[in-house]
């Protein structure tokens, strides 16, 4: 039974770890689809161009960057679904670019402008950059307060859980308390006693978290295959992280509050078992 308790706690602390990691890579790509332009000048020469692309590469912000042409920058005008201005201009007026997306840290307001103020010292290049600076500084104040509010349920989620686990490890460990008496009254000593209870006690754990994480994992691929752009918002390194934290929780708090109830049976007078 404080297999299976611990195994329920544990999978509601997973599922909910999963949320929040599916959410957190969510707001991420949707900083991440924001997209800069700078608009070159019609004279700059491809040398400096090549420069500044170059430059803007070698940025530690720069998660992807493109060149596009006048002739590139007509078609992307055109699948828009935008008229074709060929039919009254003789003359391209779409401006060549460097279209490039930042990392999703540092898509905040300050940070875009100052890449925008950066870029526009380079002026025998850059004409103008375009973003959409609204998006942006409403998309901040949207991500500040959903990431707050999935923190602050993380902390009250996690400490219930520790509490609901140790609970029932202690529960569990009062059908030992004549044991664990008996063994002090005949001279065991504390590591003695504590030894096998404590080793029962990891092997437990880590058989909750595994079952735990076995129908995590498994519910998860099942989502995955009915709403496939789950898929996307998965990482692998930080679910497995997860799935760690979960092992190292089961054990640890399993073990801790076997420790402390064997501890506090010991120091209770025979009476006080009853």
């Amino acid at each position: 039974m404080s297999i299976l308790g611990v195994t329920i706690v544990l999978f509601f602390v997973g599922i909910f770890g999963w949320i929040f990691l599916s959410a957190s890579n969510y707001i991420k790509g949707l900083k991440e689809d924001v997209r800069i332009e700078a608009y070159l000048q019609p004279n700059a020469r491809q040398t400096d161009i090549d420069s500044l692309q170059a430059y803007i590469a070698a940025k530690p912000y720069t998660k992807s960057i493109e060149y596009v042409d006048k002739e590139a920058a007509k078609r992307k005008w055109l699948e828009s679904g935008e008229a074709n201005f060929s039919e009254f201009l003789n003359e391209n007026p779409l401006p060549s670019s460097i279209e490039f997306h930042l990392k999703g840290d540092y898509v905040t307001k300050d940070t875009l402008a100052n890449i925008k103020t950066d870029l526009l010292q380079r002026d025998q290049v850059v004409q103008s950059v375009n973003y959409p600076s609204a998006l942006v500084e409403k998309m901040s104040n949207i991500v500040r307060w959903i990431l707050m509010g999935l923190i602050i349920l993380a902390i009250v989620f996690s400490i219930l859980s520790i509490i609901l686990i140790d609970n029932t490890i202690r529960l569990a460990m009062d059908s030992n308390r004549f044991l664990i008496k008996t063994m002090q009254m005949v001279g065991a000593t504390t590591g003695f006693i504590s030894k096998p209870m404590n080793i029962r006690a990891i092997i437990n754990g880590a058989i909750a978290a595994l079952i735990a994480i076995a129908i995590i994992f498994g519910l998860i691929l099942m989502f995955e295959n009915f709403l496939p752009y789950l898929r996307d918002l998965r990482d692998d390194r930080k679910l497995f992280l997860l799935f760690f934290i979960l092992l190292i929780l089961g054990i640890g708090i399993t073990l801790f509050s076997t420790y402390r109830s064997v501890l506090k049976y010991l120091r209770l007078k025979l009476d006080e078992l009853y």
